[in-house]
């Protein structure tokens, strides 16, 4: 019987193939490290696909006799040295600080290579969707006297009060998307909830691709800040204006059709994700930089998956659940 060659492994091995952001202008004192980040981007794929979200878990299947965790171990060795225990969880505790300039990086890549505004505009589309902590609520009374009632609770995540969900206890994941048939992550980053969109946005915008000439938000990023950056990098901001219904001011009609785009575009992404990683619920893990891993984790996931697919001559917008959960 011929064995093929698992989807995991294939998007495994797709990550040796990414794009890597340029390196720090300096480099860190001491001994240079004996294993690549690039090794640790390739476990977190794994840990993210197979809803692994601690290293006891990502060891212990590894440690499984089958021959798909054994051709995932060999490509997790570097000249015959495998990654103690301590080594993985002092390196996939760094790797969240990187993963938004890799994001951003393998997006503008992607957009290279699948080609999105070839027949439209070249927008995208900025918005933030709220994650809920896992665990209990810590209510204001409670922070604000220092008192944690149950060890459930994590303290590092905050409120929002979302439009649609209410008050909520947890994270945001800031999103960026291509506007057209092809929904694309930029950029993404993980904040707690409290954190302002516009505030956040501006360390998406620099990782955007230089083709983008409109970036398509709400009302939060009406913001001379957002507009003044947007403006340097050649981009014009279109966000809805704040004020009564119906606007009369001129470009309402304009601004009017293009809210419709971002608002398709983002929040199907948004349900994607959810849906895809199981997020529609409280988040699997504890703490901002488990939490920030497993989500831009999560996206880039759902990037490497557009690109195996596009290789492929698969649908881009139907089928990803199902593919990932083939994997």
């Amino acid at each position: 019987m011929i064995e093929h060659e698992t989807l995991l492994v294939t998007l495994v091995k797709l990550v040796s193939r990414v794009p890597s952001p340029p390196p720090a202008a300096r480099r860190r004192r001491g001994r240079p490290p004996t294993y690549p980040d690039r090794l640790f981007l390739q476990a977190l794929v794994m840990m993210i696909v197979r809803h692994l979200h601690t290293v006891h878990e990502l060891l212990s299947v590894l440690a499984q006799p089958t021959l798909e965790m054994q051709t995932l171990r060999t490509l997790l060795t570097v000249d015959g040295r495998f990654p103690t225990r301590r080594t993985w969880e002092r390196r996939l505790r760094a790797i969240p600080a990187t993963l938004p300039a890799q994001i951003g990086c393998l997006g503008r890549a992607l957009v290279a290579l699948i080609q999105p505004w070839a027949r439209c505009g070249r927008a995208a589309a900025i918005d933030s969707t709220v994650l809920r902590a896992r665990g209990g609520v810590w209510h204001k009374k409670d922070r604000e006297a220092g008192i944690v009632p149950h060890t459930s609770i994590d303290t590092e995540a905050h409120w929002t009060k979302s439009g649609w969900h209410g008050w909520v206890y947890g994270w945001k994941l800031h999103l960026v998307t291509t506007v057209a048939g092809v929904w694309i992550p930029l950029a993404a980053d993980l904040t707690a909830a409290n954190v302002a969109d516009n505030t956040q946005a501006l360390t998406l915008l620099p990782e955007l691709p230089s083709e983008v000439r409109y970036v398509l938000g709400d009302q939060h990023y009406h913001d001379p800040a957002i507009d003044a950056a947007g403006a340097q990098a050649g981009q014009t901001v279109v966000a809805t204006r704040r004020g009564p219904y119906p606007h009369t001011d001129d470009g309402v009609g304009v601004r009017r059709i293009l809210h419709e785009l971002r608002s398709r575009a983002i929040e199907n992404l948004n349900e994607q994700f959810k849906g895809i990683f199981d997020a529609h619920g409280q988040v699997p893990t504890k703490g901002w930089v488990n939490t920030r891993r497993f989500a831009l984790g999560a996206v880039f996931v759902d990037q490497l998956t557009l690109w195996y697919r596009h290789e492929h001559g698969l649908d881009l917008c139907v089928g990803l659940k199902a593919c990932l959960k083939a994997a």
